[in-house]
């Protein structure tokens, strides 16, 4: 008596509708990809939130991750695992990078105040970063940046707001790692007195 297929087990079926969504979601079905957002976000959002620690941060994380994961659905390779696997480094990999960016500010406003700590003003221009908005921070900080020469300013954006190491962005430059290091210490000192003029 020939034997009677088995009914496929709740995770197999799970992939199976994960895979011929991300199928449609690579011919570009914006139904599709929000089926599978729906199905998924709160694990996303849980990946997140369980490296940030914020869930504002989570938030955003998240978002940038479906803007990714849409962007980058044409290129999915079954090599890189089940959509659901991949979404999940995805969403892994923007938090690390956004846990990384704010570290670096934070390294950044310590070495700017361990700066300042030789000079008279440093409790003025510690006061004036407190009482700024984060907004108006964030635009003071851009706009000085823009005065930096090419290579200092380069640097510092790849460390402070791509999340990049000191090693790493000497490898990405393809210069001496003490070269970089003292591009982002001249910055540093520049950034600190053009944002003292300017609190």
């Amino acid at each position: 008596m020939p034997s009677q297929p088995t009914e496929p087990t709740p995770a197999v079926t799970s992939s199976a509708v994960d895979q011929a969504l991300f199928d449609q979601i690579r011919a570009g079905s914006p139904e599709a990809f929000a089926a599978f957002y729906d199905r998924h976000s709160r694990l996303l959002f849980a990946v997140a939130l369980r490296i940030l620690g914020d869930a504002h941060e989570a938030e955003d994380v998240l978002q940038d991750a479906a803007v990714l994961l849409w962007e980058k659905a044409p290129g999915y390779n079954p090599a890189f695992g089940k959509p659901l696997s991949w979404a999940v480094t995805l969403t892994r990999n923007r938090a690390i990078d956004r846990l990384r960016a704010r570290r670096r500010k934070l390294d950044l406003h310590e070495a700017a105040g361990r700066e300042n700590a030789t000079g008279s003003d440093s409790a003025d221009t510690q006061d004036g970063l407190t009482g700024m908005s984060a907004s108006e921070t964030a635009g003071s900080l851009r706009l000085a940046l823009t005065t930096l020469p090419l290579d200092q300013r380069r640097a510092i954006e790849l460390a402070f707001y791509s999340g990049m190491t000191q090693t790493e962005i000497a490898l990405a430059l393809g210069v001496p790692l003490g070269t970089i290091k003292a591009r982002i210490r001249r910055g540093l000192m520049a950034l600190r007195d053009s944002l003292g003029e300017n609190l």
